[in-house]
C-alpha cells in the first residue's frame, strides 16, 4: 500500500472521516462536560467502535481516534488525570479494531487526534509555551506508543500552540497534518493569518495543511487563502450546526447531506486533496463525499469506494 505521503504526492484525493463527539451525542450516548467525547471511552466504548465502522462503510480512508479530549488536563477536571494514557490507548485500539473488523488493515490510516489544550474557540485561553510543549509532548508520545499511523493536529486557533503540537509530533518521527480553525475573516481565531501559520508550520514538514471546525459556507474562502499560502497539499472538513457551551452541539438542517457534497466539490476544485467532516457531520455525509471524490478522480484508475466489502460484525 502506498503511504499517505505518496498518495498525496500523486495528486490523489483522500477521504477523512466525520465527527465523533457530535455523532455520539446524535446516538444518545452521554457526552457530559468536561469529558465530552472521552466519556464514551469509559461508559460505551463499543459505540465509538461502531462509529468508526460506519465511517469505514461510508468509504473513509482515514479514521480519526477519539482522543480529542483524552489529554491529562481535561481528564483531571473530572478527577481522572491519571487515566490519560489508558484512555488514549483505548481510543486508538478501538479505531484499530474497527479497521481490522472491516477487513481494511492495509488500506486505511489511523490518525491520532491532537487538539487545543483548552477551548477550541477561545485562543486567549491557550496555555503557556512550557505547558504546551509538555502536554502536547505527552499526548504525541501516547499516540505513537498506541500505534497510530499518522497524527492529526487539529482545530488549532493560535500559531504558537500549533507549532508546539507539531514539534511534539516531529519528535515521534510519525507523519502528521495540521489543521486550523478560522473566523469569517479567514484568519485564525487568534487574529493571525493563514499565511503566517503556514510559514510557521512548513519547516516542521507536515504532510498537509488544512482548515476545519468552521461553518460549511466559510470553508471555501479560508481554503483559497491557504492555497495561496502554501504549495503543500491542503484539505478541509467543516461543521454543520454550532456549539452550545453549556450542553453540547446544536444540530442544524441548514446544510443537507447533498449540499455538503456540493460544497466539497468546490473545495476539490480549488485544490483540496483531503476532505471530510467535522462537528455535526455523519457517515451519510462521508458517503456523499466518497461519491464526490470518485467523480473527481480518473475513473480509469480508481475503483469506486462503494465497491469495498465492509463487514461490521
Amino acid at each position: 500500500m502506498p503511504s499517505l505521503s505518496e498518495r498525496l504526492g500523486q495528486g490523489d484525493s483522500i477521504l477523512l472521516d466525520g465527527a465523533t463527539g457530535t455523532e455520539l451525542q446524535r446516538r444518545h450516548v452521554p457526552t457530559p462536560l468536561p469529558l465530552w467525547s472521552a466519556a464514551a471511552l469509559i461508559n460505551q466504548p463499543d459505540a465509538v467502535r461502531q462509529i468508526h465502522l460506519d465511517y469505514l462503510a461510508a468509504g473513509a480512508d482515514i479514521l480519526t481516534t477519539n482522543t480529542f479530549r483524552t489529554y491529562r488536563r481535561t481528564l483531571a477536571r473530572a478527577g481522572l488525570g491519571d487515566r490519560a494514557q489508558t484512555l488514549t490507548y483505548r481510543a486508538v485500539t478501538l479505531a484499530i479494531q474497527a479497521r481490522r473488523d472491516a477487513g481494511l488493515r492495509s488500506s486505511v490510516w489511523i490518525a491520532g487526534s491532537m487538539s487545543p489544550l483548552e477551548d477550541c474557540y477561545a485562543p486567549h485561553l491557550t496555555p503557556s509555551p512550557a505547558e504546551c510543549d509538555e502536554e502536547h509532548g505527552e499526548m504525541a508520545q501516547y499516540l505513537a506508543a498506541a500505534g497510530v499511523d499518522i497524527i492529526l493536529v487539529e482545530t488549532m486557533n493560535t500559531i504558537r500552540e500549533a507549532v508546539a503540537a507539531a514539534a511534539a509530533v516531529v519528535r515521534t518521527r510519525l507523519p502528521f497534518m495540521v489543521s486550523f480553525v478560522c473566523g469569517h475573516d479567514r484568519r485564525l481565531l487568534s487574529g493571525e493569518t493563514l499565511a503566517d501559520a503556514a510559514a510557521a508550520i512548513e519547516p516542521l514538514g507536515p504532510l498537509a495543511l488544512m482548515v476545519n471546525c468552521m461553518s460549511t459556507p466559510t470553508i471555501l474562502p479560508a481554503l483559497q487563502e491557504l492555497r495561496a499560502a502554501t504549495d503543500r497539499p491542503i484539505g478541509a472538513y467543516a461543521n454543520i450546526g454550532h456549539s452550545q457551551p453549556d450542553w453540547g452541539w446544536n444540530f442544524s438542517e441548514d446544510i443537507s447531506v447533498e449540499a455538503y457534497g456540493r460544497h466539497a466539490r468546490n473545495w476539490l476544485a480549488v485544490g483540496a486533496q483531503i476532505v471530510g467532516g467535522c462537528c455535526g457531520t455523519t457517515p451519510a455525509h462521508i458517503a456523499v463525499l466518497a461519491d464526490v471524490i470518485y467523480e473527481h478522480l480518473d475513473m480509469r484508475q480508481h475503483q469506486p469506494v462503494r465497491d469495498r466489502a465492509i463487514s461490521t460484525a
